[in-house]
């Protein structure tokens, strides 16, 4: 009677069995665990790359946008003509036109708010006299006040005191005004008062006011002398602060790329532990293939060509 061997593992032959089998050893388990801490690793640094991607295109959006509004002051005529399309690149360049304001078109746009204040923006007509484009009318957002220094109670929107309307008073005869540009508002519902509106649509007041126009209008400031550009006008009117940058969505491309690199190694993590499992596999397919005894196959092969059961030597 012979004694019987050690127990040999079943030979391994590639199925989903002994690939199962072999990655539920303590070995492989222990390098998953690892890899796995790793590819968590490279995808919350891919995050966070992702993350400051964003903020650093918010940052250098904001410092282009900075760029243009310290621009020198351009022709209006060099940057936008009457009755085209308001371009993103023409948003907030600051400009200058010479023309004549008309105190009676002047309106009011409440509901609006300023730095947080609450406030009325007062939009004026100025009719171009000089240029290619003279005969032609672009609105002109001289500045704001507190709701509380305008009735708007009757007909006619009022200045509320004689030192409102002083503030308020539209300036006579040829004036050289400076602006940043914005493009047109969409038309909003208007209030009871005549000279009252919900927004800056250059359409709806050219609609009042007559035109042609433009397809944006003028933030007015001030320019003093050596080039600085004062908050408030001579008539001690606050103008309004310059256009903010159009919504955007940009991503720092350099910092793009550094988050879709660590994603792409969080995934060589797992890649590399699927590797080392195939490879385990095969390893033990070649080593059971060692093991087993010469002519084995041939036997078997023979016995299952003839339909005879193999027995046992």
């Amino acid at each position: 009677m012979t004694t019987p061997g050690p127990r040999q593992q079943p030979a391994a032959d590639g199925t989903a069995r002994d690939v199962l089998r072999s990655a539920l050893t303590p070995r492989m388990l222990g390098l998953l665990v690892l890899l796995l801490a790793a590819a968590a690793v490279c995808v919350r640094l891919g995050a966070w790359q992702l993350d400051r991607a964003s903020v650093r295109g918010e940052e250098q959006a904001e410092a282009e946008h900075q760029a243009v509004l310290d621009q020198d002051v351009r022709p209006l005529a060099d940057v936008l003509t009457p009755q085209t399309t308001f371009h993103a690149d023409q948003l907030g360049v600051p400009v200058e036109v010479t023309g004549e304001y008309r105190t009676d078109q002047q309106v009011y746009v409440t509901g609006r708010s300023v730095d947080g204040q609450d406030a009325v923006l007062v939009v004026t007509a100025l009719w171009v006299n000089q240029g290619p484009h003279a005969g032609a009318m672009i609105p002109v957002l001289r500045g704001w006040i507190d709701p509380g220094d305008v009735d708007i109670a009757g007909d006619e929107a009022e200045p509320a005191g004689q030192e409102t309307a002083r503030v308020l008073e539209v300036p006579d005869g040829e004036q050289r005004v400076t602006g940043w540009l914005r493009d047109s508002e969409q038309a909003q519902p208007a209030g009871a008062a005549d000279n009252v509106v919900g927004s800056i649509s250059s359409a709806e007041l050219a609609g009042l006011w007559g035109g042609p126009t433009w397809s944006g209008y003028l933030v007015e400031f001030t320019e003093e002398p050596g080039g600085a550009r004062a908050d408030v006008s001579p008539t001690g009117l606050r103008h309004a602060p310059p256009p903010g940058q159009a919504e955007s969505t940009g991503l720092n491309l350099q910092n793009l790329a550094y988050a879709v690199e660590w994603v792409v190694f969080g995934g060589f993590a797992l890649a590399l532990w699927g590797r080392m499992l195939r490879d385990d596999v095969r390893g033990r397919r070649e080593d059971a293939e060692l093991a087993r005894p010469d002519g084995a196959d041939d036997g078997a092969a023979e016995h299952e060509a003839s339909g005879e059961p193999a027995r046992g030597r």
